[in-house]
């Protein structure tokens, strides 16, 4: 029965757990299955109300922090998460702002240390399932690499979790959705600026997908909870996408399954393949 079954999803920032798996949370949640979330940050330089970013006048790292942490409550309860931890890191910022060469960032907490505390957690809730982001994939952000790299190491050294998945991202649906929002007139990333080697990289990438599940059903239930983080989302083009061209871009969600103690078949639909008890079969 889905009660016996725990899912994890280890992020770095609010917000990350809607991008990225709130499709996936919000239909297990629906299957009875617990879900746990562990953001590893407090979001620290996310904007300030007004799209306020960090280093400008009227930027309060801690008024942010409470304020996206509010927002990440709000997402939780939307998406059904049974349990919300958050170790409370301070954002190390993107890649290129110098803000990540501080000691107190979290990209420079040990990884030792970080990855005992989600062990911690994996003691406690026992998932049978943990995800958490690709380490090689095209988003390079500091705070992500490092809490997959940690939530590896968990999972590895707690040796409890029977399979753990990297989320997944498909460039080519991207970048079908950027040209359709094109030709509406909505100003979005230019796929243009995707040089050769990075188009080569996405197609590598979709390569190494072997999960993808269907969460179309619960779609309208991912994009409120996307929304429960406004302070974020509402000067982003993301904001402007119609239902229909949202529902063709993300209604699956994608994952790498880089361990499995199941031997559940690949491809897969479900995370819990291998996991879920064999059907009750009535004998005459």
């Amino acid at each position: 029965m889905t009660q016996n079954l725990t899912l994890m999803a280890v992020h770095a920032h609010p917000d990350d757990e809607a991008s990225s798996t709130g499709g996936v949370l919000a239909t297990y949640s629906e299957q009875g299955v617990r879900t746990v979330v562990v953001t590893c940050t407090n979001g620290e330089f996310g904007d300030a109300p007004g799209g306020v970013k960090p280093g400008q006048d009227g930027h309060d790292e801690e008024a942010v922090a409470q304020l996206r942490l509010a927002e990440l409550r709000q997402s939780c309860k939307i998406l059904g998460v049974a349990e919300l931890e958050v170790l409370g890191y301070h954002d190390s910022g993107m890649p290129d702002w110098d803000y990540k060469d501080r000691p107190e960032a979290f990209c420079n907490i040990p990884e030792a240390d970080v990855a005992a505390r989600i062990g911690g957690l994996i003691e406690t809730y026992r998932p049978q399932v943990v995800i958490t982001y690709d380490d090689k994939g095209m988003y390079q952000h500091p705070d992500h690499v490092h809490a997959s790299l940690a939530a590896q190491a968990a999972v590895a050294g707690t040796g409890i979790a029977a399979k753990l998945y990297l989320s997944a991202m498909r460039g080519s649906d991207f970048q079908k959705m950027w040209e359709a929002l094109r030709e509406q007139g909505v100003e979005v990333p230019d796929g243009r600026d995707f040089t050769p080697e990075m188009r080569l990289k996405m197609a590598e990438d979709e390569k190494r997908i072997t999960t993808t599940v269907d969460i179309r059903p619960v779609l309208g239930r991912k994009r409120e909870a996307l929304f429960a983080h406004a302070s974020q989302i509402q000067e982003s083009w993301f904001s402007k996408i119609p239902p229909q061209i949202a529902e063709g871009t993300f209604g699956w969600e994608h994952f790498i399954r880089v361990s499995d103690s199941t031997g559940a078949p690949l491809p897969e639909d479900d995370l819990f393949a291998g996991l879920r008890p064999p059907p009750v079969t009535n004998q005459g």
